[in-house]
C-alpha cells in the first residue's frame, strides 16, 4: 500500500490488531505480508491538510478542505494501492463543526445525513456506485454557498446541478452552470452520452495546482475556471469557462467511465477528452479561429517540446515523476493524433468507433491500443502504422516538390517526410481566379517515405494548398514564394491557411530583418517586401473576411516562434525586428487600422456571444497597432467589460510614458478586491518587454497582491516573466538567475508548480555559446541544491545530459 506523509494510527485484518511485527512500514509504503485471501481491512491514519503546500491529497484552501488526487494525490489521505487500474465503489463518511463547515460532500450520491454525535457536529455520507481508481476520489468541506440548476437527460431522468463558491462571488456564479448544461446536451447529441448519477456538482477553490479536477460527479475547478462577470471576466475566460467545464464534464466517459490502466496511458483519458473539448468549442462558437488557436498551442510549445530533451512519445515509455507528464505532448499532440484519426476514418465512422469503445471498455481500466483497435473494428482498417504516433518521439518534416504539364493538363504532387508515419495532408488547388479546381478539399494519405500524386483535367497551372483544417501536426518546408502566400492569403477558402499564410508571409519579412540586424544592416523600410504591405492593406480592408479570423491574420508570429525557425536563436534581433516591423505596419497602415478600430468600437451593453467577441478582438489587435495612447486612455476610462478595459491597458503597458503608470494604478485600485483580476494586473507587468522588467517582478513579489503558495499568482508573476523571451532571455543572465532561485524556492513547498516554471530552461541548446553557459550554469545550480523533488530532478538531470 502507498502511503506519503501519513501518521499511521492502527491496522486491523478482520477486526484483528496488527502489531509492528505483522507489517513493514517505509516513507513511502505500508507492507502486510501475510493475509487471507480475503478479508476487511481497516487502516486508521492522521494527516496534516493545513501544512500540505503541494496542494496533493487533501489539502487547505482558505478555510476549506479539498483534496486533489490525480495522480498519485490519493497516498497523501491514507495507505491504499494507489494506482489507475485498482478500481473499486466507495463509501465516504464527512464529519465536520456545522458552523465552520456547514457543506461535506464527496463523489456520488448523498445517501445519508444528520447530526453526529455531539451536537456541534454533523456528518454527510456519500455512496458512488460506479468503481473507480483512487486518483478519481474526492472531497470538500466548507462554507460555501450553492447555487443550483437542473438538467433533463434525453432518457428523462432529472440531474440536479450545484455550483458551490464562496459568499462573495455569488454574482460571478451563473455562466459557469449555463456551461455545464451545453456540455451536458452537447455530449448527448454528438457522442450519444448520457450522465449517469443523480447529481453534478462543481466546487471552485482559490488554490489548485491545475485548471480543475474531473473526480466523479464533484469537479473541482480552480477558481479562475469558473468565475466570470462583465467587469472582472474577458471574453477569453468566457471561452475558457465552456473548454474547461466541458472538458471536466466530457471526462465522465473518456476518463471516468473508461479510465487508463497505468499513467504511461495518460493521453488515452487527457488526449481523447481535449479532442472532444476543442470538437465542443468548435461546434458552440462556430469560429473559423477555434482550430488556429489549437495550431498556434501546437507550433508554439508543442513542436519545440517535441525538439528538445523533455521530447517523449503520446505514450511514453518511462518516467521518474509522473507530474512532469501533464504535457503538450500528452494533452494537445494527443488530441491532434486523434484527430487525424477522425479524418481518415470520416466522422460517421469515427462515431462509430467511439461508441464501440465505450461499449467494450466501460467500467475498465484500458490502454490507447484499446482505443485504436476499437477505431480498426468499427472500420475495418489496418491502422498498424498509424500507431507510431503513439510510439514514436518528434514532429514530422514534409517536403513539397511539384511538376505541371501544360500539354496533358496532368499536376503532380510529390511529398516526402522524415519520419515513417501514416499521415493524413489534406490539400485543395487554387486557380489564378482564386477559385478552388478540386471540388472538394482531398486528404492525402501518406504512407511511404516519398509519395507521388497526379492529378488530371487541371486546366492551369495551380497554387497549392496544403495542410488544410491543420490535417496533422507536421511542419512543411517552405515552398511558396511572396506573391503565392499573399495570393493564399487573399483568396484561399480554407480559412486555416488563410491564417497560416499571413503567419509565413510576415514570418519571411522578419527572419530577413533579423538576418539584417545581425549582418549590421540597418533596418529600413527597402528591406520589406513590397508584398506584404500591399497583402495586409488589402486584408484590412477586405470587408468579407470574417472579424475573427481578420484579427488572428493580423497577430505577428511570437518571439518564441521565430526562435524556433532559427538555428541559433537571437532573441534581441528577434525583438528588434518585432518593433521595427510593427512601427512601419502602423505608420503607413494607420488610416485603414484606425478606420476598422473605429467600425468595431460598439457602444453597446457587454454580452458573451462569439461575434461580439469577435469585433472586440480585432478592435483591440488594431488599438495595439495604432499606438495611440490617448485612444487606449479614453477606452480604458469608457469601457464597461472587461475586455475593453484590457484591450486598453495593453496597449499601453508596453509603453514607458506617464499613463502606464497612472493606468496600471487606477485599474489595481478598482479591483484590488477581486483575486482573479488582480492576477491579470500582475501578468501583464511580468510580460512586458520594457527595459526594468525584471526589477518590477522582483518588487511585486514583497507586494501584498501576491503570495508565493498560490499557483495561481505564481503562474501570473513568475510564470509571466519566466514565459516573457524578451526580458527572460535579457543578455546579462539576470533573468535566468532569478527564475533558478524561484524554482528552488517553490520547490520546497510545491514540486508541480516549480516544475512548470522550468519550461523556458528546456531549449537552452537553442542560443548563443553565451547564453548556453549563463543557462547551464543556472540549471547546474539548480541540480546543487539539496533536497530536490522528484520533479525537479528529472528535468534538470534531462536537460544536463542532452
Amino acid at each position: 500500500l502507498y502511503g506519503n506523509k501519513l501518521d499511521l494510527k492502527s491496522i486491523r485484518i478482520d477486526g484483528r490488531s496488527l502489531s509492528e511485527k505483522d507489517y513493514t512500514l517505509t516513507p513511502e509504503t505500508l507492507t502486510i505480508a501475510e493475509v487471507p485471501q480475503s478479508f476487511i481491512l481497516d487502516i486508521e491514519n492522521t494527516l496534516r491538510p493545513k501544512t500540505n503546500t503541494e496542494l496533493s491529497g487533501l489539502y487547505q484552501s482558505g478555510s476549506l478542505f479539498c483534496t486533489q488526487c490525480e495522480p498519485e494525490g490519493f497516498r497523501n489521505i491514507t495507505y491504499y494501492p494507489d494506482r489507475p487500474d485498482v478500481m473499486t465503489t466507495f463509501k465516504t463518511t464527512l464529519i465536520a463543526n456545522k458552523k465552520s463547515h456547514p457543506v461535506l460532500l464527496s463523489n456520488g450520491n448523498c445517501i445519508a445525513k444528520g447530526d453526529a454525535t455531539d451536537t456541534a457536529r454533523h456528518f454527510a455520507t456519500w455512496m458512488d456506485p460506479f468503481k473507480k481508481p483512487s486518483y478519481l476520489f474526492a472531497l470538500v468541506a466548507g462554507d460555501l454557498i450553492s447555487v443550483e440548476d437542473f438538467f433533463v437527460t434525453r432518457s428523462g431522468r432529472l440531474v440536479t446541478l450545484k455550483l458551490f463558491i464562496e459568499h462573495v462571488n455569488l454574482e460571478k456564479s451563473g455562466y459557469a452552470l449555463q456551461a455545464l448544461k451545453k456540455a451536458m446536451k452537447w455530449d448527448e447529441e454528438v457522442y450519444g452520452r448520457e450522465y449517469d448519477l443523480d447529481i453534478y456538482m462543481i466546487v471552485a477553490v482559490n488554490d489548485f495546482n491545475m485548471g480543475a479536477m474531473e473526480n466523479k460527479g464533484l469537479n473541482i475547478f480552480n477558481a479562475k475556471y469558473v468565475l466570470a462577470s462583465p467587469e472582472t471576466a474577458t471574453d477569453l475566460d468566457y471561452y475558457l469557462i465552456d473548454a474547461v467545464v466541458g472538458h471536466e464534464y466530457f471526462h465522465n466517459w473518456s476518463g471516468n467511465r473508461v479510465t487508463c490502466r497505468d499513467w504511461f496511458q495518460l493521453s488515452l483519458k487527457e488526449g481523447l477528452t481535449v479532442f472532444r473539448e476543442h470538437h465542443f468549442s468548435s461546434d458552440i462558437t462556430q469560429s473559423p479561429v477555434s482550430l488556429i488557436e489549437n495550431a498556434r498551442l501546437i507550433r508554439s510549445r508543442q513542436f519545440p517540446e517535441d525538439a528538445g530533451p523533455m521530447a517523449h512519445p503520446v505514450r511514453p515509455d518511462a518516467y521518474l515523476e509522473i507530474n512532469n507528464f501533464y504535457t503538450v505532448t500528452i494533452y494537445e499532440k494527443g488530441a491532434e493524433v486523434i484527430r487525424m484519426i477522425k479524418t481518415l476514418l470520416g466522422w460517421d465512422t469515427f462515431r462509430k468507433g467511439m461508441d464501440v469503445y465505450f461499449e467494450r471498455h466501460d467500467g475498465e481500466a484500458v490502454t490507447t491500443e484499446d482505443f485504436v483497435c476499437a477505431m480498426e473494428f468499427a472500420s475495418d482498417r489496418d491502422l498498424t502504422q498509424f500507431r507510431l504516433w503513439y510510439t514514436q518521439a518528434g514532429t514530422p518534416v514534409i517536403h513539397v516538390a511539384e511538376e505541371y504539364n501544360p500539354d496533358t493538363q496532368c499536376y503532380v504532387l510529390t511529398l516526402s517526410q522524415s519520419t515513417d508515419f501514416h499521415i493524413p495532408i489534406a490539400i485543395g488547388l487554387l486557380g489564378s481566379d482564386g477559385k478552388d479546381l478540386l471540388p472538394i478539399t482531398t486528404v492525402l494519405e501518406l504512407k511511404e517515405k516519398t509519395q507521388r500524386f497526379e492529378f488530371y483535367h487541371i486546366r492551369t497551372r495551380p497554387i497549392l494548398s496544403i495542410l488544410r483544417s491543420f490535417s496533422a501536426p507536421v511542419k512543411i518546408k517552405p515552398f511558396l514564394s511572396h506573391a503565392q502566400l499573399a495570393f493564399l492569403l487573399a483568396h484561399d477558402s480554407d480559412d486555416f491557411n488563410r491564417w497560416d499564410a499571413a503567419q509565413q508571409l510576415t514570418e519571411h519579412v522578419l527572419l530577413a530583418l533579423i538576418d539584417a540586424h545581425q549582418k549590421g544592416i540597418a533596418l529600413s523600410r527597402d528591406l520589406i517586401h513590397p508584398t506584404w504591405l500591399e497583402a495586409y492593406r488589402a486584408l484590412l480592408l477586405n470587408t468579407q473576411a470574417h472579424p475573427a479570423l481578420k484579427a488572428e491574420m493580423l497577430c505577428f508570429p511570437s518571439v518564441n516562434e521565430l526562435i524556433e525557425k532559427m538555428e541559433i536563436a537571437d532573441v534581441v534581433a528577434i525583438h528588434i525586428a518585432r518593433s521595427f516591423l510593427k512601427h512601419v505596419f502602423a505608420e503607413d497602415l494607420s488610416q485603414p487600422l484606425l478606420a476598422l478600430y473605429q467600425q468595431h468600437n460598439k457602444k453597446e451593453r457587454y454580452r458573451y456571444h462569439t461575434e461580439d467577441a469577435a469585433h472586440r478582438r480585432l478592435k483591440n489587435i488594431c488599438l495595439y497597432y495604432l499606438s495611440s495612447v490617448e485612444t487606449a486612455v479614453h477606452q480604458f476610462q469608457q469601457s464597461n467589460n472587461m475586455t475593453d478595459t484590457m484591450g486598453a491597458l495593453s496597449a499601453v503597458v508596453q509603453k514607458a510614458c506617464a499613463e502606464r503608470t497612472e493606468l496600471l494604478a487606477s485599474f489595481y485600485e478598482r479591483f484590488s478586491h477581486e483575486p482573479l483580476v488582480v492576477n491579470k494586473w500582475l501578468s501583464l507587468q511580468a510580460t512586458s518587454e520594457l527595459p526594468g522588467t525584471l526589477e518590477v517582478v522582483q518588487s511585486l513579489l514583497k507586494h501584498s497582491a501576491f503570495d508565493v503558495h498560490n499557483p495561481n499568482k505564481v503562474y501570473a508573476l513568475i510564470g509571466g516573466f519566466a514565459n516573457n523571451p524578451v526580458c527572460f532571455h535579457e543578455p546579462s543572465g539576470a533573468g535566468y538567475a532569478f527564475i533558478r532561485e524561484m524554482i528552488i524556492q517553490i520547490d520546497a513547498s510545491n514540486p508541480q508548480v516549480a516544475a512548470r516554471l522550468m519550461t523556458p530552461f528546456t531549449r537552452w541548446k537553442k542560443f548563443d555559446l553565451n547564453a548556453q553557459a549563463l543557462m547551464r550554469a543556472e540549471l547546474e545550480c539548480i541540480e546543487a541544491s539539496p533536497h530536490l523533488s522528484k520533479d525537479i530532478r528529472e528535468i534538470v538531470t534531462k536537460l544536463l545530459a542532452c
